[in-house]
Parts: C-alpha cells; structure tokens; sequence
C-alpha cells in the first residue's frame, strides 16, 4: 500500500513518513517499501541490484522543480514498489503549477495513496517552530553536531521573532488547512499534540499494518522500544539542559576554545563531556542497541529504502520559550489574529504555554528522576567512544 503524508511542515511528518517506512520493513508485503520523502522536488528512477528491480528514489543533486506533475505522475506508475512519502503545501505554492495539472495530481494521489493529513491543537507552537524555520532555514537536523551548529548560539543569545512573520506562519497553517478539505480523501488524520508522544502506537494502528499476522513493533525488531531510542536521539544533543537547567556547563561550553579543525564552535563530543549524570546512565544503558538501531537505520539509506535517517527533536517548547525573547509580543500578534479567526486556533496565555512545556519535559525525561551521579566520568567515556556513529 502507498501511504502519502500530507503537511505544513514542523507537524513531525518527517518523522512519522520514516517511521512508518521502517515500521513496514518489520511486515511482510508483495513489493518493496521505499520512502520517497517529497514527491514534488526531484524524483530519481535507477536500477537497484540488492531489490533486482528499478526504485525511485532521492539524489542530492537532482533536487529542484524540474519535473511537471505530470512527469511525477508517470515515474509514480513507472515502478514497481510501494511508496510512503509527503506532499508539503509550501512546495506547491512555490512550483506554481496550473491549477488544473495540480487538480489532475491531487485526483491521482487520492486514487493512489493511503492519506494522512498532520495537523496541530497548539497553532501558536506551530507558527513560532515555522518562524524559526525560517530563521535558521533547517526543516530538521540528523545529528548532534548539526544540531549545535544550527542552534547554540540561539541558547545564549536569544532572538527577535517578528510578530508580522509569526502571523504569517498562522495564516499559511489556514491556508494548508483549506488546502487540505479542498483537494484531499484523507483516510486518518495525525494530530501532532496528541499523537506525537504514541507515535508508534498511531502508525501500527493504521489499516496499511491490518492484514499482517503480527504486528511487529520497534522493540520485538530491534530490542529497544522507539519512545527509548528516540529519547537516546534527543538526550545526546541536549543542548536545552545545559542552557537551562545546568548554566555552570553551559557556560563551559561557551568558553571552550574553537578547534582550527573544524568551523564549529562546540562539537557534539564537548557536549556529551558535559550532559548531566542522569543522561548519561540512560543512554549508558541503551548504548549498544541504539548504536545498533542507527546501523540498521544506515543499511536502510544504502539500499534505497531511506533517504536519510530519522531526525533529531530540534527543541521542546520550553527551549522555545527561551530562545524567543520577545514571546509576549509574539503571542500578543498571534492572540490579536485568532481573535478575528477563531476557527484556526484557540488563544494562549504564557502560563498556558509554561504549563504544556512542563507536560511535554516530563515525556522527554521522565524516568530519569531518581538517577544518581554513579558511573558519571565512565559513562562520558562510552558516549564519546561512539562519536563516529552521531553519539
């Protein structure tokens, strides 16, 4: 079954078009399942000798609106293999296709394609992590060191977010909404606050998993459960601990001199010296099988089947909250627009927004109360051993 994620971006379609991918490749199906990310910017077609067949696929310098809806559609058909990938609104605003080919394309992916449409409950969230998008010009990053490099300065040095520019994400994230009932069959809908923290258990609950014997979940597969890999993803470039819970060592970080070898100010393997104890004993503990996971996960991107691994968790909301150092003004503006258009969003107050960062902190760390400053300095040890693989 084709499965076709529609998004705004910064609604965690990434991750779940990646997850579902890797989830598939647990189950038995006739054809291969190959992720295709965007369909719109550049789709490759060769010849794969490990699936003796040809694949579409991504190509780092065949991206670019280069090819009609038209063309897409017939290099859809011209394969054959299942294909889970996205269709992100922005990206069709920027081809400016004739509305009658992209009529002509949503009718094809509609008879084609399982469909997902992610949306959002917390809009203001959604619009402050489009603003820093924008900013930045990172959708997402895939390792520790790509991390710091997009984000460290921001955590001493909070920014301005232009209230016109939030307000501008809110009004894109109501056009994508339109864009959506207007053109789309959607079959389930993702909702972001809500399913992002059972992202495993929404993916395996859909119809393209019903007729498999057994549903095989990350952990049967690869001995770690997803929520525990993934949390190892984002503890191990926790840069918002440091920052705000633990400024002695962020400061540290700071101050550590700038390697001739390298353009960045702090690497991934400074950071990791400095993590507090409780990251370390969690990610002592699952060290081997999530080095193994992300092996698995390398093998799948040489095959063809990813384009790249999963992506890391940029920030909470309260790392959000810390960067923006105008966020009153922001949910001011963002406040004064949904006012007059109440049926995008619902208003917010800080106390709210504290409130809800204070929730979703506790899913990101929440058995790591009770550690002890045991094993510290070995535990530093094993984590910058593993530096070759991202840790």
């Amino acid at each position: 079954m084709n499965v076709l994620i529609l998004t705004p971006d910064a609604v965690g379609s990434t991750l779940l078009q990646r997850l579902i991918t890797i989830l598939m490749q647990f189950h038995t199906y006739d054809k291969p399942v190959i992720n295709l990310h965007e369909l719109t910017n550049g789709l490759v077609k060769y010849y794969s000798p490990d699936f003796n067949q040809e694949i579409l696929g991504k190509k780092s310098d065949k991206w670019g609106y280069y090819q009609s809806l038209e063309q897409i559609v017939e290099l859809l058909n011209s394969v054959d293999h299942y294909k889970t990938s996205r269709l992100a609104q922005y990206h069709i605003r920027r081809r400016a296709d004739p509305i009658a080919d992209q009529v002509q394309f949503y009718n094809y992916l509609n008879d084609n394609f399982f469909i997902i449409a992610c949306r959002r409950k917390n809009v203001f969230e959604h619009a402050l992590s489009w603003s820093l998008n924008k900013i930045t010009r990172k959708l997402n990053v895939y390792s520790g060191e790509e991390k710091l490099d997009t984000f460290f300065d921001m955590y001493s040095q909070p920014i301005e977010i232009h209230p016109d520019a939030l307000v501008k994400s809110v009004e894109e994230y109501r056009d994508y909404l339109n864009w959506v009932d207007q053109y789309f069959t959607v079959s389930s809908y993702f909702e972001y606050d809500q399913d992002l923290p059972r992202i495993e258990s929404y993916a395996l609950g859909l119809p393209i998993f019903s007729a498999q014997k057994e549903k095989i979940t990350w952990k049967k597969n690869f001995g770690i459960s997803f929520d525990d890999w993934n949390r190892c993803h984002y503890l191990s470039s926790d840069i918002g601990s440091l920052a705000l819970d633990h400024k002695e060592k962020f400061n540290l970080l700071l101050s550590a001199p700038k390697s001739e070898s390298r353009s960045l100010q702090v690497s991934n393997r400074d950071l990791l010296e400095l993590l507090p104890s409780e990251h370390k004993q969690f990610l002592r503990s699952n060290l081997k099988a999530f080095v193994d996971v992300k092996q698995s996960i390398t093998r799948m991107t040489e095959l063809g089947i990813l384009i790249n691994t999963l992506p890391i968790k940029k920030q909470t909301l309260r790392e959000k909250m810390h960067i923006v150092k105008n966020l009153d003004q922001c949910i001011d503006a963002y406040n004064l627009f949904v006012d007059k258009n109440p049926s995008i969003g619902d208003p917010v107050t800080k106390q709210d927004l504290a409130e809800s960062a204070l929730e979703e902190k506790s899913r990101w760390l929440p058995q790591l109360i009770q550690a002890t400053e045991q094993s510290d300095q070995h535990t530093a040890g094993l984590l910058t051993d593993q530096s070759d693989v991202g840790l």
